[in-house]
């Protein structure tokens, strides 16, 4: 099959490797077009894509124009929604895209919700020849999140990854947001970026790590913290000080299998949880353990905008 994968920006040799270690496929590209790895003869992939593929093109093909106005009308008439990824003839590729009918292409302010439409895939190969592909594995317009950043109040920038991670746990699971109903439980807080934003929510947040949280968050009635290893706190404790949580989160800097434990052990007392956790990679990745992380019921894991070498875990609890 004819199958064309876009990596994240600075990660195509971890899109290689993973598929050469996770799929077992060792395949040279048949051509790339800057960071699109396009194969002309693929193994059939059964619906499970690489993660460090932000966007996949799952039926490409190439179109010659002559023109700006035919390449856009070639294309709608396929679809609607077109986004492109150039890496040349830029120019060309905007006049191209401004023919098109509009989709929002800009860094997006937080909260946002994005619509679960089709979405195409298109990359100018030189001035009259293009690969693209109305299938595409994203609704994102080329698998891309960005955000506009907050230069001025977050702690640190690990603030965007939750900010995309509760933006894709509503687009793929309907998981609605925090808010101030909601009592959260974050475990390695410090410096505070992920409980930031979750008390801009209006959340209550228990944040848990060895150092506290930068100041202002140290003063804001919605946060309660508590100087404390939070991997070795027992589920009831937490509930003892601070209630029955409805979301977890953790970006510790820990090995996978022990997160998977302390994911486990929180889903043997309450399966009802929501759960937003970074996997961390330390050395080679076993995959058979991701596996395990993607097989707990109701839940899925997933490669963000904002994770290096990384994936996220999402969990969320069902609906009554």
């Amino acid at each position: 099959m004819k199958i064309a994968f876009l990596p994240f920006p600075e990660q195509t040799e971890l899109l290689i490797s993973e598929l050469e270690t996770r799929f077992n496929i060792n395949l040279k590209p048949s051509a790339r077009y800057g960071q699109l790895l396009y194969y002309e003869d693929f193994p059939d992939l059964k619906g499970v894509y690489p993660y460090w593929a932000r966007t996949v093109m799952l039926e490409p093909f190439f179109l010659n124009f002559k023109t700006i106005g035919e390449a856009a009308n070639n294309l709608k008439e396929i679809q609607r929604n077109w986004a492109p990824y150039q890496y040349t003839c830029f120019r060309r590729a905007q006049l191209i895209q401004e023919k098109l009918p509009y989709i929002n292409l800009k860094d997006r302010k937080f909260p946002v919700k994005i619509p679960q439409s089709p979405i195409g895939l298109y990359t100018l190969i030189d001035e009259n020849n293009l690969i693209a592909s109305a299938k595409t594995t994203s609704y994102l317009p080329a698998g891309s999140l960005p955000f506009i950043e907050d230069h001025e109040n977050p702690p640190s920038r690990a603030y965007l990854k939750i900010q995309e991670s509760l933006t894709m746990a509503h687009l793929l699971n309907g998981t609605p947001l925090p808010d101030e109903n909601s009592l959260c439980f974050e475990a390695g807080a410090c410096p505070g970026g992920w409980t930031w934003v979750l008390a801009g929510l209006g959340a209550k947040v228990f944040a848990v790590d060895r150092a506290e949280l930068a100041p202002s968050l140290m003063q804001n009635p919605r946060i309660k913290f508590l100087a404390h290893d939070a991997f070795t706190l027992k589920p009831q404790e937490i509930s003892e000080q601070f209630g029955e949580v409805d979301w977890i989160f953790s970006d510790v800097i820990c090995y996978p299998q022990r997160l998977f434990e302390w994911i486990l052990k929180w889903l043997d007392y309450n399966q009802n949880l929501n759960m937003i956790c970074t996997i961390k990679m330390q050395g080679e990745i076993d995959w058979s353990l991701i596996q395990k992380f993607a097989d707990i019921p109701q839940s899925r894991v997933i490669h963000l905008n904002y994770n290096k070498h990384e994936l996220t875990w999402i969990h969320t609890k069902k609906e009554n």
